[in-house]
């Protein structure tokens, strides 16, 4: 970590004013805290992050520095090499900083087959931490449970089922299955439907698995009354009514997963309305929320989560807010997945194996369509119909014991936020930095990875349309590295006699507006802000490209003084084929 990063660190917790969940300050002037072991095991179990020891959480994040920064150096590493099970691998470093030293140890997140990361002395179940917020929690011996489960492949869906037998199956499901599955595999093609099903392990024997009887049984409730799909519609964006309304509708859908998948969707067409999208010169009449993303959503919940015996009292559970759309189920992402990760090509990781591929030749009843494709495609698919709908990517949170999607209830190009954006007067923005305005305009958090769910751009492209929204002075950048966070600035004007050229070099130039508001007077980066209403970095980042190019020169002070002043040297002559961004 560079002194300019751990500068940027420390100036965003004085100005949250608490940890995050990345950055973990500790006073610590003369030795570890007994806190530093939490901490350690959390950062490994969730998803890495930095541990500052010497900064004053309590007194605003005041740098108190340590005494003897080799020693707590060494004392660091030796708690997470011989203490920490298994040993953690930090990359530790003293920096200077505000006239103390501070110990600074980037802790790496551990790979999922060897997690749950804990302190030996306090054993597995009790020395575990997961990291939630700006603090660090105990893991349950359910979620410990399940990281031990996770390090190799779950054979839960294979289970044998007592108490279910042949009969309990669904005839017409079972033949669906037997016809696609002899049309597609030339290997079982002339084999008798009792063999088919053996060779699929919807049999085990005589026996009926549990993938078995989640996929074609007739009522597997009957054994398993807990694992189906609750659907609660409430009236407020808090839940129930303050008038005692508790829902506006409340379904529980049970069957085999095509017919769970099948009454959920008709539950949240039956409540969902329709509003009007933007779409270029028209307008289009949408449904709240695709309903491509949603059924991807629900058949995710069902098919991935934690089938394990702890987990079987729990259902999948969506639940419509005025703002929101929420889908949640038992067990986290599993394998190399993260939710950084989700929807990359290649990523791809199934809990329940067995079951997923059953459910490739089981149709849902009324679409004629297969339950899933298993092919790591139902998040890209989700993604791509939530921007076709000109809507905010979900969020996802990512828990050891649960998974949730959570679809904002919005449309991103409504007619006032293109309004919003016709007004800033922007020559030759994309549609994507349009998408991006337009979800910071409501509210949300807008990162690099965010910014690829919204758009479908790779990493490089959204890094450099997210710069051109810097340099234009759009959006402002706090944080950098995993910490870049984007957001607007607190005014998006300028002053009006500064008049705007008609026609701009290329997108995003700023220089010609930079040559207006100096004029023939020598004028400080400040005076430049105040008279573009651009912010500091805007302003740096045009003036340097201005010197390089001999327009403006300094005078006097260095370039590096907050004092230096600027003059015109020359005349702006527009490039008009390329930007020069």
């Amino acid at each position: 970590m560079l002194d300019s990063e751990l500068e940027e660190i420390i100036a965003n917790l004085r100005t949250l004013g608490a940890d995050d969940a990345d950055v973990e300050a500790k006073r610590a002037e003369t030795a570890l805290p007994r806190s530093v072991r939490e901490t350690l095991s959390a950062f490994g179990n969730t998803r890495g992050g930095v541990l500052i020891l010497g900064l004053d959480e309590g007194s605003g994040f005041v740098a108190t520095g340590v005494r003897d920064s080799a020693k707590l150096t060494a004392d660091l590493a030796s708690l997470c090499s011989t203490d920490m099970e298994p040993p953690l691998r930090p990359l530790v470093r003293t920096h200077r900083f505000e006239g103390v030293d501070l110990v600074v140890a980037e802790i790496p997140e551990l790979e999922p087959g060897r997690k749950p990361c804990y302190y030996s002395g306090a054993g597995i179940t009790n020395g575990s931490f997961v990291r939630v917020g700006d603090g660090d929690r105990r893991l349950t011996s359910y979620e410990v449970q399940l990281l031990i489960a996770n390090r190799g492949q779950p054979r839960d869906d294979e289970e044998i089922v007592e108490g279910a037998s042949r009969a309990s199956l669904d005839e017409d499901l079972v033949a669906n299955l037997v016809a696609r599955i002899r049309k597609r595999h030339l290997a079982l093609a002339k084999l008798d439907p009792e063999m088919v099903l053996r060779h699929t392990k919807v049999l085990i024997g005589d026996h009926v698995t549990f993938a078995g009887l989640l996929s074609l049984g007739r009522y597997p409730q009957e054994v398993f009354p807990q694992l189906m799909v609750t659907f609660v519609h409430y009236p407020r964006v808090t839940g129930p009514d303050a008038d005692g309304t508790r829902f506006i509708d409340n379904v529980a859908a049970e069957g085999p997963i095509p017919t769970m998948v099948d009454d959920t969707l008709m539950a949240l067409r039956r409540n969902m309305s329709r509003r009007a999208t933007v779409r270029g010169a028209g307008r289009t009449d949408t449904w709240e929320y695709p309903e491509t993303a949603l059924r991807e959503a629900i058949v995710n919940a069902l098919v991935h989560r934690d089938y394990s015996p702890d987990s079987r009292g729990a259902q999948v559970q969506v639940e419509m807010y005025p703002d929101r759309l929420v889908v949640r189920n038992p067990g986290g992402l599993f394998g190399p997945v993260t939710e950084e990760n989700l929807g990359e090509p290649g990523i791809s990781a199934a809990r329940n194996a067995t079951l997923l591929k059953l459910l490739e030749d089981v149709v849902i009843p009324t679409e004629n369509r297969t339950v899933c494709e298993n092919r790591g495609s139902g998040i890209p698919a989700m993604l791509a119909a939530l921007r076709a709908a000109r809507m905010s990517p979900p969020r996802f949170s990512n828990r050891i014991a649960t998974f949730t999607v959570t679809f904002p209830n919005h449309t991103l190009l409504g007619e006032d936020v293109m309004n919003w954006i016709a007004g800033l007067s922007e020559v030759g923005l994309t549609e994507s930095q349009c998408v991006g305005l337009a979800m910071l305009k409501s509210g949300e958090i807008l990162d690099n990875q965010s910014y690829r769910g919204a758009s479908g751009l790779d990493s490089r492209v959204a890094s450099e349309e997210l710069r051109d929204l810097v340099d234009r002075g759009l959006v402002v950048q706090t944080g950098s590295r995993r910490w870049a966070r984007y957001q607007l600035p607190g005014q998006l004007h300028r002053p009006a006699e500064i008049r705007r050229p008609e026609r701009r070099a290329a997108r995003g130039d700023r220089r010609a507006e930079l040559l207006a508001a100096l004029g023939d007077e020598e004028r400080t980066r400040a005076d430049l802000m105040e008279r573009t209403g651009y912010t500091a970095k805007v302003v740096s980042h045009w003036l340097r490209k201005l010197r390089t190019e001999g327009l403006v020169e300094p005078v006097g002070e260095s370039v590096r003084s907050p004092e230096v002043r600027y003059r015109r040297i020359g005349k702006l002559v527009p490039d008009e084929g390329g930007d020069h961004a």
